[in-house]
């Protein structure tokens, strides 16, 4: 049995030589594959550990004696350095029982070609891994566990099927036939969605998916009735908002907007505090899911000529989702309250731009937006929605 010393100087000469031209056949010249004894085992070179320094000696004599590696001690029998025999690399990953890198990535080019056609993210994942392959570069979100890629895979094609809100737990027993796999490959998952997907944030991938751990809510007030079942709900009565759960989507009847506008609006503190007696107040809680736009694009089939805004932070999150607003659910919806005259009148609570800010602002000059977009570049300053309305 091949002993955690020989195992590490294994491991490591081994770990060099797969990340060179050599392993690749590009190296015009060959390659002298070494490390440092002391490198990798610091008390070796330590006088009063003799144990270490007797073991580690007896690794090398070892992997020497089998032609794997070599070596010279010099007359203290310290041994400085060792190098890969790179004519017995085959023997050598079967002694140490390690998988050939070039078996490994066969493997992940194979299950890479049976998904690259599922769906646009992933096969443009795909394409980027073959890219990587070639290049000698590892494979995103690939831990050497061939399995486990694969359910991401699996998860990547099936979240972007899921039609309506479903459980985590849920979710993966329908996939996985296990309540726990899909929660351990969760974060990964997500991480290749939002890299090669277009979405907003990560932090909301997997509810704009219908992926949630508890029902959605909608919290609405206003301007307004809703009809659910035959049962009128008169909002001008109310003395503060109601909610329902997702699953009462299929039991309105009809949205009455009374007033002149409907109005989402991004932050809480916000929407609790909006009081325009004028307008039906959605809350969206940031990014919006699917369940909030059904929600919305009801209210717009029923109500035609009502306009719509949305009141956010001014600042690159808020426009973004904004525009996102208006990509998924397909209803012109206006900034409400997010311009330079805003930001001139608060001032005094504004922020300065991070480099994440000014670099995601930029993507928006030349928007319908623009002048404010410029207006913070050129002021560096940034509003919280919360700010706004406390003078």
């Amino acid at each position: 049995m091949i002993s955690k010393y020989e195992k590490t100087i294994v491991n490591r000469l081994l770990d060099k030589y797969e990340r060179s031209k050599s392993f690749l056949g590009q190296n015009k010249v060959n390659q002298i594959f070494s490390v440092k004894i002391s490198t990798l085992f610091p008390k070796y070179i330590d006088h009063s550990n003799y144990e270490v320094f007797s073991e580690v000696n007896e690794a090398i004599s070892v992997l020497v004696r089998k032609s794997f590696i070599y070596a010279k001690s010099n007359a203290a029998n310290v041994y400085s350095s060792v190098a890969l025999n790179l004519d017995v690399l085959e023997e050598l990953y079967a002694y140490s029982g390690r998988t050939p890198k070039k078996d490994t990535n066969s493997a992940v080019l194979s299950l890479l070609e049976s998904y690259k056609g599922e769906n646009e993210i992933l096969n443009k994942y795909c394409q980027e891994q073959y890219a990587r392959i070639r290049s000698n570069r590892s494979v995103q979100f690939f831990s050497n566990d061939i399995e486990e890629l694969e359910n991401i895979l699996i998860a990547a094609n099936e979240l972007l099927k899921v039609n309506c809100e479903t459980f985590v737990r849920d979710f993966s027993i329908r996939v996985f036939k296990d309540t726990k796999v899909f929660e351990r490959i969760a974060a990964k998952t997500v991480n290749l969605l939002y890299e090669y997907g277009e979405f907003p944030t990560k932090e909301r991938l997997l509810g704009e998916l219908n992926i949630v751990r508890n029902p959605t809510y909608i919290n609405f007030k206003g301007s307004g009735s809703i009809t659910l079942e035959g049962q009128l709900i008169d909002l001008t009565k109310l003395s503060g908002d109601i909610a329902i759960s997702s699953s009462m989507l299929s039991s309105i009847d009809k949205i009455s907007v009374i007033g002149n506008a409907v109005i989402t609006i991004e932050n809480l503190t916000s929407y609790h505090t909006f009081n325009d007696k004028d307008m039906f107040a959605i809350y969206l809680g940031g990014y919006h899911n699917s369940i909030r736009r059904e929600f919305i694009r009801k209210i717009h089939q029923q109500n035609l000529n009502i306009d719509f805004y949305h009141f956010g932070d001014i600042d690159a999150g808020g426009f973004y989702i904004l525009e996102h607003l208006r990509k998924k659910t397909g209803v012109a919806f206006k900034p409400y309250k997010m311009d330079v005259e805003t930001l001139k009148r608060h001032s005094k609570y504004t922020k300065s731009l991070t480099d994440n800010d000014i670099n995601r602002l930029r993507s928006l000059i030349n928007s319908k937006y623009d002048s404010v977009i410029r207006y913070m570049l050129e002021n560096n300053c940034k509003l919280e929605q919360e700010a706004i309305g406390l003078e």
